[in-house]
């Protein structure tokens, strides 16, 4: 069986379970010190992956924040700031979005096969574009980027690529952060969709930390063997 790269899920969700309103107003769950916390996170990382909605929609920059943890890496001989991923089905990105334009960093488009002619024509420019059939699986995207050299992936959304991830078994540390709010409403994202997981009422994900950040709650847990376990859990 082909390797994958050791993933980290980071999301973060409402007490009522949600991931973002259903405003066009993105919905801020965590805060200034959590935000710090995750760019932590992701300089530790060799790549970074969203989905083509998530790039629609929130518009992020996914660089580091940090000038320092900047020049941490250069001075251990990687980039600046990870590796962008996202993947897409429809080939619906605006080559102008922050995504490909903010960071001297390589991107990567997975995407599908009927539309990567189309992707390659709009976004060959700004990216790198991969074929990755019809339709897009995320163990084979997770299993071209260990061949491409990412060793340990962060995936930072949204709900339909977490449900993937998890419901493919191929996620091994998850970062979920709780915010002190509700969002109440129906139309609004939960933070996955609807699915089989692997845990559940008879495999329990195993618990390794607990933490306030100022009003929100992190919560870490192994999903995977591949986890280290540390002797500091909190019980």
């Amino acid at each position: 069986m082909a390797e994958r790269p050791y993933t980290v899920l980071s999301c973060a969700m409402s007490l009522d379970g949600y991931c973002d309103s259903a405003s066009e107003e993105r919905l801020v769950l965590s805060n200034a010190e959590d935000l710090d916390r995750v760019d932590g996170v992701r300089a530790g990382c060799d790549a970074i992956l969203v989905g083509a909605a998530t790039v629609r929609n929130d518009n992020p920059r996914l660089v580091l924040r940090s000038e320092e943890r900047m020049a941490g890496r250069v001075a251990r001989g990687l980039p600046p700031t990870p590796l962008k991923v996202t993947v897409t089905d429809r080939a619906k990105l605006d080559p102008e979005a922050p995504f490909f334009t903010v960071g001297d960093t390589r991107k990567l488009v997975y995407c599908a096969h009927d539309t990567a002619e189309e992707a390659q024509d709009l976004l060959g420019g700004v990216a790198t574009v991969v074929d990755a059939g019809c339709p897009v699986l995320m163990r084979r995207v997770s299993e071209d980027l260990h061949a491409r050299g990412v060793r340990r992936l962060m995936v930072e959304g949204g709900a339909t690529v977490l449900t993937q991830f998890l419901t493919e078994n191929l996620a091994d540390e998850l970062h979920l952060v709780v915010a002190p709010l509700f969002v109440g409403d129906p139309r609004a994202r939960r933070l996955v969709d609807d699915g089989s997981f692997p845990w559940n009422v008879d495999r329990r994900a195993t618990l390794l930390e607990t933490r306030p950040i100022g009003d929100v709650v992190l919560l870490r847990y192994a999903l995977s063997s591949r986890c280290p376990i540390s002797p500091e859990v909190v019980e």
